[in-house]
């Protein structure tokens, strides 16, 4: 399985790897990332090395075959597709001669880096879940995804995700109500290639529950929300801090921010990962010194 890799910043130490929301791509972590060195420098931090790859089938990132990514259900999902992914980061990772690095997910971004803690939990030298959740979908979502998939396959259209792109005024944040957000979410996703994100939703169809992975975390972890995201609010997150026993998981929670908290309120989100950045930095060091 291949990916696109997008480096947003060369630094030292252990990259720190952006892993996108579906349906868009890499792009959506533009300002946060730029926000993460600016304040990373701000704190006297050294500059940060940042990766922010494109899953398959995202942006203009190749569409992987169903042989690729492990074959399919009778249903149409793909249930090993999430582990496929998960060994090519790690991949990719080690193939520029890391060992390591801090993963940071933003919803189904987060479905990737609970997998790479299932499968390859030494390359976790720290984690973020932003905006996500451990569960596998129920039977209604599962099947949504499925008939999404069909319909954007069989016709081309990308209509059946651009809801991500409206606003409900009654209840989104104050950015994701504005022109400028909507606009460029409109944007971000009338780039994407409707079989992509058609092969993104049949491998989130077929992903495991992952919550039996957060109490086996163990490296220095961050979790993020927003107050307002309607599919993973607080009352989802905290208790996904509060599971990772292994760890002390610092939660955060954005006022007035919705589901997509690196486009909405990138200064907030970069907060809580500089400081994950600062407590690996802190973890590497000592594991130097005493060598």
């Amino acid at each position: 399985m291949r990916m696109l890799n997008h480096v947003l910043s060369r630094g030292t130490g252990v990259p720190v790897v952006l892993v996108h929301a579906f349906p868009v791509d890499h792009h959506m972590w533009d300002e946060c990332a730029a926000e993460i060195v600016r304040q990373a420098e701000e704190e006297g931090l050294a500059r940060p090395t940042i990766w922010a790859p494109d899953m398959p089938g995202a942006g203009s990132g190749p569409i992987p075959s169903v042989e690729e990514s492990g074959g399919a259900a009778d249903d149409g999902s793909y249930p090993r597709a999430l582990d496929r992914m998960a060994d090519a980061y790690v991949d990719m990772l080690r193939a520029a001669g890391y060992d390591r690095a801090i993963w940071v997910g933003l919803s189904m971004g987060g479905y990737l880096v609970l997998d790479v803690q299932r499968l390859h939990p030494d390359a976790v030298a720290g984690l973020a879940l932003c905006d996500t959740k451990a569960d596998a979908d129920g039977p209604e979502a599962h099947a949504s995804r499925l008939r999404i998939a069909d319909e954007m396959e069989a016709t081309g259209t990308r209509e059946p995700v651009m809801h991500f792109a409206a606003a409900n005024p009654m209840r989104d944040s104050t950015v994701k109500r504005s022109h400028e957000f909507i606009a460029r979410m409109t944007g971000l996703i009338e780039a994407q290639d409707p079989k992509g994100v058609a092969w993104r939703e049949r491998m989130a169809a077929g992903r495991p529950d992952l919550n039996d992975q957060l109490p086996l975390v163990t490296a220095p972890a961050a979790v993020v929300c927003g107050d307002k995201d309607p599919s993973s609010p607080p009352a989802v997150m905290r208790p996904i801090a509060e599971a990772m026993t292994g760890t002390s998981a610092a939660f955060t929670v954005i006022d007035d921010c919705g589901h997509f908290s690196a486009m909405e309120h990138p200064d907030e989100l970069a907060r809580p990962l500089v400081a994950l950045i600062a407590r690996v930095n802190t973890i590497e060091a000592m594991k130097e010194g005493g060598r």
